[in-house]
């Protein structure tokens, strides 16, 4: 199974940081900064190297948050299914991020998440993560791309 990281940067303005996949995987829904780790990589690495690549911020590993672990089950691609090591940049003020081949980046308030243009699991976690809780569950899709079944584990 496919290794992930997926970050949220957020800002002292009770802002979380979203970004419009523009192709690929999930293109066209709003989501944090996402993409596979590569053979060589940490977790972390992975995390600091994609939201660079897909926002134009640098960070360094000590500013990530680790929140949640995800299985998402693709019953149709199994070439799909991942895990997701999911973390936030808290109290984020350093450079705006960038548009890029990948996303369009913009900042939401916590309380105005477009959940509706979002996958359709996030709104069972999203919130749960802001709040600090940590945990592992798994999102299994259907051949419809449709959450069948949210569970923690």
């Amino acid at each position: 199974m496919k290794q992930c990281t997926l970050i949220f940067p957020l800002n002292e303005q009770w802002e979380i940081l979203l970004g419009m996949k523009k192709r690929w995987f999930g293109m066209g829904k709003w989501n944090g900064l996402w993409w596979k780790k590569e053979p060589h990589e940490t977790i972390e690495a992975s995390a600091v190297r994609e939201i660079a690549e897909e926002s134009g911020i640098i960070i360094t590993e000590n500013q990530l948050a680790f929140h949640w672990t995800i299985q998402f089950i693709f019953q149709w691609k199994e070439d799909w299914n991942q895990i997701v090591y999911i973390y936030s940049i808290p109290n984020y003020q350093w450079e705006e991020p960038i548009e890029t081949e990948e996303m369009n980046p913009k900042w939401f308030s916590i309380h105005d998440i477009p959940f509706d243009s979002m996958w359709e699991d996030d709104p069972f976690w999203l919130p749960r993560m802001l709040q600090g809780e940590t945990i592992l569950s798994e999102a299994i899709f259907d051949e419809n791309g449709k959450l069948a079944e949210w569970r923690d584990l």
